[in-house]
């Protein structure tokens, strides 16, 4: 999906999602969804909401097609943004397999789903191309942000291995009616930890 100009012919979605509204009927919602939500970059609202979240869905394919979803989390604004078509995330310290990263190595694309379960229960997808840098690479481009520095001399757990690049493409809300609101309770985190009792390693092994 992208976000009509206003010199061009009105919007049509991928072949995919006009044989599907075609074949459940919903031709005019959907166009009145790309009129009204669609933006091709991260407008100043959704800037602010990217800055207040802890927490990111991602979804990333290899080059056979075959997905992966995965969850990223830090402190408040840990995805930053750069410009308006441009964001960035740590890649903190997991399990050593790099399922995204390897995805992206292969596939550039990428999809972003921020939700807010704590106060608005409004999500915002952000779909774009994605691209790995080093600590190194990323402090060198020209619109790094003070934040990003910080993130890259911190010491401990929360030290990034690397960063994710996104060239936003698309963004659009995902409305709340469905969307729970939570309560935040305490946590102690433990950023980087091996140890397999906090990392709950066991929860799905079977026991023999």
């Amino acid at each position: 999906m992208k976000k009509e100009s206003e010199e061009s012919t009105p919007f049509v979605g991928s072949e995919g999602e006009c044989r599907a509204q075609n074949m459940l009927g919903t031709d005019r919602r959907a166009a009145a969804f790309y009129r009204n939500q669609m933006e091709s970059e991260l407008n100043d609202n959704m800037q602010s909401f990217i800055a207040r979240q802890e927490m990111v869905f991602l979804s990333t394919a290899n080059a056979k097609g075959e997905c992966d979803c995965s969850f990223r989390a830090g402190t408040v604004g840990f995805v930053r943004v750069l410009n308006a078509r441009m964001l960035a995330y740590p890649e903190y310290r997991g399990n050593g397999v790099m399922a995204s990263v390897g995805n992206i190595l292969e596939n550039f694309h990428i999809g972003l789903m921020f939700i807010d379960f704590l106060q608005t229960t409004v999500g915002l997808h952000v779909n774009g191309k994605a691209k790995v840098l080093t600590n190194d690479d990323i402090i060198r481009l020209p619109n790094v942000t003070g934040a990003i520095l910080e993130d890259v001399t911190v010491s401990g757990g929360r030290h990034p291995e690397c960063w994710t690049l996104v060239e936003v493409e698309e963004a659009f809300i995902h409305c709340s009616k469905h969307i729970p609101l939570l309560k935040k309770l305490d946590k102690t985190l433990h950023w980087g930890t091996d140890d397999e009792s906090l990392k709950g390693s066991g929860f799905f092994r079977e026991i023999r």
